[in-house]
């Protein structure tokens, strides 16, 4: 803002002159309006006329005054950058722009062959959903190609399949090539389950939800440490308690439907096949 010296009565050196800001001086009729006269003589801008400056627009010192950060000049609020006279931005990599761009170039090879990376390295069963999430592509693309996947390798008979299992989908070796991936894998040594957890197991399997000792009363032993042993290796888990004992629930895991290569406890095989014919003689023999 321009200053000008504006001399001190009483005082003819110009170091000892005030420094003051110019003002925008209205004129009147009468001349210079508006200043009053200090005791010192120097003029002061009256109040009444910075208000008539204020009012059209102008700061004292002459200037527009430019709109407030809260006001819109002429433009909707609703309106883009093209009303206001500026160009539009361009998509910031990595936003939707790119998405979009990402979404149109994939092709079904580039999927496919994705999918097939992906499925060599999980760890368990991984979903459609999921899947579509990290490829960015739609689930149901996802669904019909990992159909078209599993389709193809069964007609070149490959010595895996993709298979369906535990709500997701996994690649798992063919049945007929088991006895070649257990030398393989086991070369000697085996963990297995004992007979008394397979059959604990069995009926969590085909009761569950049930309790201890309903488990117990089926088998005609005490399976506590069997159900620990169950649960310490992920195959049997807690699942709430019984309204009228309290007692604890359990049902089978995730894992347990992963090993057998289930999709739900509803594809385990019937059990008529396998009881005795005499079977309700035997529920009903006194013990």
């Amino acid at each position: 803002m321009a200053e000008q010296d504006v001399p001190v009565e009483g005082s003819d050196s110009v170091a000892e002159r005030q420094q003051f800001p110019a003002r925008e001086v209205v004129d009147e009729p009468t001349g210079v309006a508006g200043l009053a006269d200090g005791p010192t003589g120097v003029a002061h801008p009256a109040d009444e006329d910075v208000a008539v400056v204020e009012q059209a627009g102008q700061r004292p010192g002459g200037e527009k005054r430019g709109a407030e950060p809260d006001e819109a000049v002429g433009v909707p609020e609703d309106a883009g950058p093209d009303a206001a006279g500026e160009p539009a931005a361009a998509p910031v990599p990595g936003g939707a722009g790119r998405r979009a761009t990402a979404l149109a170039l994939i092709d079904d090879d580039e999927l496919r062959g994705a999918l097939e990376a992906i499925l060599l390295v999980v760890d368990e069963p991984v979903t459609e959903i999921l899947l579509a999430q990290v490829l960015e592509q739609p689930t149901e693309r996802i669904s019909a190609m990992l159909q078209r996947l599993s389709a193809g390798y069964t007609a070149a008979g490959h010595g895996f399949e993709l298979r369906r299992a535990a709500g997701g989908w996994r690649l798992y070796t063919r049945p007929e090539y088991a006895t070649y991936v257990e030398r393989f894998v086991l070369d000697g040594q085996s963990v297995r389950l004992t007979q008394a957890a397979l059959e604990t197991l069995a009926v969590v399997a085909y009761k569950q939800p049930v309790t201890r000792s309903r488990i117990s009363a089926i088998r005609g032993v005490n399976c506590d440490g069997v159900i620990r042993t169950l649960v310490t290796r992920g195959l049997v888990e807690e699942c709430g308690t019984e309204p009228e004992s309290g007692a604890f629930l359990y049902r089978t895991t995730t894992l347990f439907l992963e090993k057998l290569g289930l999709d739900t406890v509803a594809q385990l095989p019937p059990l008529a096949p396998f009881l005795p014919d005499d079977v309700e003689e035997i529920a009903d023999a006194p013990r």
